[in-house]
């Protein structure tokens, strides 16, 4: 907060106010002191488990009013005191990061990577956007396209791309809007600089992005499902039960091949029925300033201009092939990115490097903060009661509450976490002959499904839906919480309730 903002005889506790959380609203400031204030309250009066509770949702609130306070500052307040509480232990937090670390690198390089790229990628997505008039079919390239990278991929990547390419198009238009030239300094967080016949078309455009990354953002899930390394836990799980990246796939086949061609036909039904905040198609006068943008690039486009690209290329055919071979950690590979990326297109200063890392390391930031909290809910043993109530059914019975049981869990907390905890329990009850070797497979099956589809609810079930409602992109498309809930909705309901009845039939 500026100190100018601040009248010049207000009091000290007045002031101290005024700093705290910054610009976040009033009420929210009050929220976040009486939650701080009533959770040692929980704790002496109801014990560590409704403690652990509190402050599990409280982290979710803190996250759904992302929009309103950056979640870092009020997530990090929570997941301090919980430690100092006793709620979990400084050591225990440092074991879950270490755990995650690959996942931390990942978020240091690949994005940063990804950063040094976009140049190629605004000069594919502008021709894409370009060309292809139909909403409909433009959601079913975008689902469908995150779907087969996330197979392969990585699912955080794939989002990392669709947010660097919504963000420079958002970019493109508002300069445009406010009737800025190409080498004009401009901020496009500032919409009073949009002129005014321009407004009512910013809103529409912004709906048009919105819908656009969540269809992407769901895609990821359709397709990280599918393989050994879509997601984190798959490769838990598979290591679990002894499969390879095929027989991975054969097995999980029977339910993720029905859910994926379930999600592309709601993906196209959504945008033709125009539900859920979806099918706002592209103003025309945004494609002209793309097309019209993309002529312009092409006509003064040197052969400098065209060695980066074809450098920019080399980086990305050395991601993609690193990342289908898994020849490093990802983190790993996005740090090959960068150096190839940099030295061949002659970025060798570090202010200009640097900003390629402002992206991300708030989210890390972030995601430690969540670990804290996963080493709660992991000391407080806080699903443990609905792990053991779902091992006392048999059969078909069981295969549906563990596939319910994980989804839930998984939507208000880490699905890699959820996943880990379950084939634990799951292998222990294997050793003790408590379950069937067969039965032990379709188990596993249930839990990798249970965790990558009904986790899609809520932006805080998957790293890759948290980094979109955390990006610089949320805010200038009015992403929030609340409206990723919404948007998810559909999707929740039939992809869940579509992974359940194959889940049933599993034999």
């Amino acid at each position: 907060m500026n100190q100018r903002t601040m009248a010049p005889g207000a009091s000290w506790p007045t002031t101290a106010f005024r700093l705290f959380l910054g610009r976040a609203p009033g009420w929210y400031k009050l929220a976040l002191i009486a939650a701080l204030l009533l959770n040692p309250v929980l704790l002496m009066v109801f014990g560590p488990v409704v403690a652990g509770w509190a402050v599990l949702l409280e982290f979710i609130g803190a996250l759904a009013l992302a929009l309103k306070c950056y979640p870092l500052q009020p997530a990090g307040l929570l997941a301090m005191e919980a430690v100092l509480m006793g709620l979990s232990s400084a050591e225990h937090v440092a074991h879950e990061v270490e755990a995650n670390f690959p996942v931390i690198l990942l978020l240091m390089f690949m994005v940063a990577g990804i950063y040094f790229l976009r140049e190629l990628l605004m000069f594919v997505f502008t021709g894409l956007l370009a060309r292809i008039r139909s909403k409909p079919l433009l959601a079913l390239v975008f689902c469908g396209v995150s779907a087969l990278l996330s197979a392969f991929l990585d699912a955080l990547t794939v989002v990392a791309v669709v947010i660097t390419v919504a963000m420079g198009i958002y970019a493109l238009y508002h300069r445009v809007a406010s009737d800025r030239g190409d080498d004009d300094d401009h901020d496009s967080t500032h919409d009073h600089l949009v002129i005014d016949g321009r407004r009512e078309e910013l809103v529409r455009f912004r709906r048009f992005l919105q819908s656009l990354v969540m269809h992407a953002a769901i895609g990821t899930a359709l397709g990280g499902v599918c393989t050994l390394v879509g997601e984190p836990q798959n490769l838990v799980i598979g290591e679990a039960a002894g499969w390879e990246f095929v027989e991975f796939a054969k097995r999980m086949s029977p339910v993720t091949i029905p859910v994926l061609i379930v999600g592309l036909v709601l993906c196209f039904l959504l945008e033709k029925l125009r539900w859920f905040g979806y099918g706002e198609p592209m103003p025309e006068a945004v494609r002209d300033i793309i097309v019209q943008h993309a002529a312009r690039e092409r006509a003064r486009r040197d052969r400098a201009g065209w060695v980066r690209l074809v450098a920019q290329g080399i980086a990305a055919t050395f991601l993609v092939i690193g990342l289908l071979l898994h020849v490093a950690e990802v983190g790993l590979i996005g740090l090959g990115v960068i150096i190839l990326a940099t030295a061949l297109c002659g970025v060798v200063d570090e202010h200009r490097i640097g900003p390629a890392f402002e992206e991300a390391m708030p989210f890390t930031a972030l995601l430690v903060t969540f670990f804290a909290i996963v080493a709660v809910i992991q000391e407080q043993a806080l699903f443990q009661p609905v792990i053991r109530w779902v091992l006392e059914f048999d059969g078909q019975q069981q295969l549906m509450l563990m596939y319910l049981a994980n989804g839930a869990l998984s939507a208000i907390s880490d699905n890699v976490f959820v996943a880990t905890v379950y084939v634990k329990e799951l292998q222990a009850a294997l050793a003790a002959a408590q379950v069937s070797r067969e039965q032990f497979e379709l188990l596993t099956i249930a839990v990798n499904t249970g965790t990558n589809i009904p986790s899609i609810a809520t932006p805080n079930g998957q790293a890759a839906f948290l980094f979109l409602l955390t990006s610089a992109l949320a805010p200038l498309i009015r992403l929030g919480y609340g409206l990723m809930l919404w948007m998810a909705l559909p999707y929740t309901v039939v992809l869940s309730l579509t992974g359940l009845f194959f889940v049933s039939r599993l034999s």
